[in-house]
């Protein structure tokens, strides 16, 4: 008897979250001795309990699927719903008999650390009643910190992002070569540090701009980077520096936080903003040269301008695999990536206990941090470089992007 697909994205998009979306849809839709209709969540889990869904399916029937696949943001909608952490509540029940009511057989979920807890628990919730509905998480996240993955759909092209923009600001910052100058670039990471590792991707010869990096797996000690920042200006009048957002003083406080009081989400993570600022008026402060901050912000994620062609390929490839795992009878499972070898690069997949996964972050190593904390290691090349090659060429129509739009 056949079974409906259903799929949904949450959490925040990325450069190739509808890559995923259009490989589970493609795949979805080929599989006609198993699969009925694939149907698409709209805005994720919390939409779908207030029964807005699509036919995402029949867009294969059109050009518009093809679209999906280059189209920046979620194609579905996104949301930050969190499910409650006891399964005896009645949300469950209700969840599973709209499952029933859509004959769905199959339900995936595209998004990061959060979204993998999403499918923990309904994955754990279908066990305890005996459903045989089959729950895949198929990896999203520009912070690259995912547990049992090589590394994240969204990554690779986040990183060319920040390295070519980080490039250009750095050739911005030389126009005026009389004056000393300081400008610090903030880059999302609240806990883990690998996008804005990617800044090191900027570089062109040893020493070259960004001179440092400060990620947030390792203590910042702001007197100690302002000592660095005035050496650093001997050798280079117009620095950059890079930093994560989540740069903390190593005791539970983040050094936006010194400045004014940080909110919170609905998963209880703080919202972090201002890093950058802060140090600007810092190093204005203690050592008096011209200083400016830069927030790559939401652009970081979203531009699918600088596409990585590994990134869109392996994020749709993580929706194919998905759709066939899921066939095959697995449940309560991540999409993962197996590196084979970085030169020249192979890539395998693979599937990990979302138990395992959800609720937990795999830092930057502690071996690729080097100089007190303020640089990183050419180890990370090797890792980065192959995750942001390669470009995409988006459909146009009289030299304007196309995009697919949700009616």
């Amino acid at each position: 008897m056949k079974k409906n697909i259903i799929i949904g994205q949450s959490g925040g998009p990325t450069a190739v979250i509808n890559g995923s979306l259009y490989g589970v849809v493609a795949e979805g839709v080929k599989q006609t001795e198993s699969v009925g209709q694939v149907l698409g969540m709209i805005n994720g889990i919390e939409g779908f309990l207030q029964g807005r869904y699509m036919d995402i399916g029949a867009l294969d029937a059109t050009n518009e699927l093809e679209l999906v696949r280059t189209t920046p943001g979620a194609y579905l909608g996104s949301c930050r719903y969190k499910l409650p952490e006891d399964l005896a509540d009645p949300v469950y029940p209700e969840l599973f008999r709209k499952f029933e009511e859509k004959g769905i057989g199959y339900f995936f979920y595209i998004g990061g650390n959060d979204s993998m807890d999403t499918v923990s628990k309904l994955s754990r919730y279908a066990a305890g009643i005996g459903s045989d509905i089959r729950f895949i998480g198929v990896p999203k996240t520009i912070d690259n910190d995912l547990v049992e993955t090589d590394h994240t759909p969204g990554y690779g092209s986040a990183a060319k992002y920040v390295a070519t923009t980080v490039r250009e600001i750095a050739t911005d910052a030389t126009v005026y070569d009389n004056k000393q100058s300081v400008t610090i670039v903030e880059i999302m990471g609240r806990h883990a540090g690998w996008l804005t590792a990617a800044s090191m991707l900027a570089r062109k010869f040893e020493g070259d701009n960004p001179v440092l990096i400060y990620l947030p797996e390792v203590a910042f000690d702001q007197d100690a980077f302002v000592e660095k920042v005035k050496e650093a200006l001997k050798t280079t009048p117009n620095l950059v520096v890079c930093i994560s957002e989540g740069i903390n003083d190593g005791k539970g406080t983040f050094i936006c936080e010194y400045a004014s009081d940080v909110g919170t989400d609905t998963f209880g993570h703080k919202m972090l903003t201002g890093s950058g600022k802060y140090l600007e008026n810092l190093v204005k402060d203690r050592i008096g040269v011209k200083v400016r901050s830069v927030e790559l912000n939401v652009c970081q994620r979203c531009s699918c301008a600088h596409l990585s062609r590994v990134d869109l390929d392996e994020a749709v490839n993580a929706g194919i695999y998905a759709v066939q795992v899921a066939l095959g009878g697995e449940t309560g499972k991540m999409i993962t990536f197996i590196r084979n070898k970085s030169v020249p690069y192979e890539l395998s997949y693979g599937t990990a206990d979302v138990n395992i996964i959800c609720n937990k972050e795999k830092p930057v190593p502690d071996e690729w941090i080097i100089s007190e904390g303020s640089d990183i290691s050419g180890k990370f090349i090797d890792y980065a470089r192959p995750l942001t090659q390669g470009y995409v060429e988006l459909p146009t129509k009289n030299g304007i992007p196309l995009f697919a739009y949700r009616k």
